[in-house]
Order: structure tokens, then sequence, then C-alpha cells
């Protein structure tokens, strides 16, 4: 990579050119992909692409003028200190928060390098060029403004917004707490079973090991296979699938783990404590993303799993 005080003139032009062509590339691309289920959004993402090809073929007309038809590639991942965007295709499904932000802040980019490019220049009429892009960018961000304000208005922003929040809750919170809830309470039985009956922590890591990886996998495919999320937009099948399948094996561990502490009455009493904890944050995401009153979620949880591990407790010392 090369430091940005090292090019010339005319590198710092056709990295300029390369860095509109980019950035338009990457709004057409977020447009598509918010198209379906956020217009607004993807008509404000259509408008800031086509600015931007307006300011390619302004700075193609100023380079042409200045160095002739032959443009070095020159890109900014070649170059230190320029931020790293992935392509679209690599953050689907695209989160509307996220790409607003990752808008934002490649505005704010493009406006610090010229103005950074501007001040290295020892070539008045190259100083003068660099500058008047500053201004141009700063022009393109009173711009960009109008269109999201003419494309979002407080009213369609709103409801994208809310159905950026239903789709969370739809695609990542749901399957999460699926898998957490089953995780937690399910693999409570083997668990404690296991150590009641053996004694013994180490038998009763292995019992929570198997059943927590068991489950994982059994939930896993359990919420893939439920829908491809077509008709009810949970999303891909596949991550709802990853989901709640890391979520059910996390939730079994949790309490599992402190039974590696080779002092029995420790292990255990330490695996109560994580069990407790484990049925808070389940309350709390209950009370928090799905509109459950808090005494009421964790009277639910508690006494749901406080009969699975009274069943485990009773088994084992039988």
């Amino acid at each position: 990579m090369r430091n940005f005080s090292d090019l010339t003139e005319r590198e710092v032009l056709a990295l300029a050119i390369a860095n509109e062509e980019e950035d338009g590339r990457i709004y057409v691309d977020i447009a598509e992909g918010l198209r379906a289920e956020y217009p607004g959004s993807a008509a404000m993402f259509t408008e800031m692409a086509a600015e931007e090809a307006d300011h390619r073929r302004l700075l193609l007309d100023l380079y042409r003028e200045k160095f002739g038809e032959h443009i070095p590639l020159i890109r900014r991942q070649d170059i230190r200190g320029f931020i790293h965007h992935k392509p679209i295709w690599q953050i689907q499904p695209l989160q509307l928060d996220a790409v607003r932000d990752m808008a934002e802040s490649m505005e704010v980019e493009t406006q610090l390098f010229y103005r950074k490019a501007a001040g290295r220049s020892q070539d008045v009429s190259i100083r003068k060029l660099l500058g008047d892009l500053a201004d141009a960018e700063v022009r393109h961000e009173h711009i960009a403004e109008g269109i999201r304000e003419k494309n979002l208005p407080d009213d369609v922003r709103a409801h994208e917004d809310d159905h950026a929040k239903r789709s969370f809750i739809l695609r990542v919170i749901q399957p999460g707490l699926a898998g957490l809830m089953d995780g937690s309470v399910s693999t409570l039985a083997p668990v404690f079973a296991a150590a009641f009956a053996t004694g013994n922590s180490w038998n009763a890591f292995l019992i929570g090991m198997a059943a927590s990886v068991g489950a994982g996998i059994s939930m896993g495919f359990a919420e893939a296979l439920s829908d491809n999320g077509s008709l009810t937009g949970r999303g891909a099948p596949w991550i709802r699938g990853l989901i709640c399948g890391l979520m059910t094996t996390a939730g079994g561990i949790g309490h599992t783990l402190p039974f590696l502490i080779p002092i029995f009455f420790t292990a255990t009493v330490l695996a109560v404590a994580v069990v407790v904890l484990e049925l808070a944050i389940i309350s709390w995401i209950r009370w928090k993303y799905m509109d459950t009153p808090p005494v009421s979620a964790a009277m639910q949880v508690a006494f749901g799993g406080a009969l699975v591990f009274a069943t485990g407790v009773l088994i084992g010392s039988s």
C-alpha cells in the first residue's frame, strides 16, 4: 500500500475518479437491495448514485483538460488511511440503519479526502482544482440532505424504521430467543440429573455438552426447515437456523461449563447461579422485544425453568 502523501496531483485526481465510480456503484447496489422492502430509502440511494455520476463526469473533464486521456488505476484500498467498504453482496441482508450510516461515513470521508489533497498540493492550479472539488463535495452533502428530505419524509422514515425493527425481531430475535430458551431450559434436566445421579462434575459436564450440542443441531435444522421466509418475511432460512442453533448451544453450555470445576458442591452452586442469570436474560429479552410485561415474563420463564430443574433433580436423586 502507498501513503497518500506520496501521490502526485495526477494520481490524486485519478483516485478521486475511482472513488466516485465506486461510491456510485455502492449506492446503486444498496438501492437494489432495499427496493422491495424500503422503497423510500431505495429512491434516495438511486438519486445519490446519480449525483455521483455527475461528479464523475466533472472529474473526467477536469482530468482530460489537465493530464490527457490515460487514467492510471489507483483505488482507495491501495492507499493507507481509507475506510475499507465491503461489497454489498457480502453484507446481505441489508440493515437499514447500517447502510444509512455507511452512506454518511462515505460522504464525510470523501470530503476529508479532497480537503487533505488540496492542502498538500504545491501547484496553484491543482490546489484550486482540488479546493473546488472539496467545495463540490460539501454541496453534495447538502444535496444529499435534500434528497433524504424529499424521499424520506418523517412518516415514510418512521414507517421504514418500524418495518426494519419488525424484520429484525422476526429474523434475529425470535429464532435466537427460541434457541436460548430451549438450550437454557431443556438441558437443565439431563445436566442436573447426571450431576445428582453420579455426584461427579466431569460426568455432568460430558452429559451437558452432549445435550447442548445435540439440541443446537436439532433446533438449527428445525428452524431452517420450518419455512423459507418467502411468505412470512422471516428472511433466509439458513441464517435463522444458524442463529437458533448457536443460541441453543450457548444456552446449554452456560450452565454446563461450571462442572469443569472438580469440586462437586462448588460446581453445582455455580451452575445454579448461571441458570438464574440465563433465565433473567431470557425474561429481559421477552420484555424488551416481545412486549411482555416484565413481571409476567419473569414468572413464566422462572416457572418453566423450575419445573425442568426439579425434574432433573428428582430423576437424578432417585
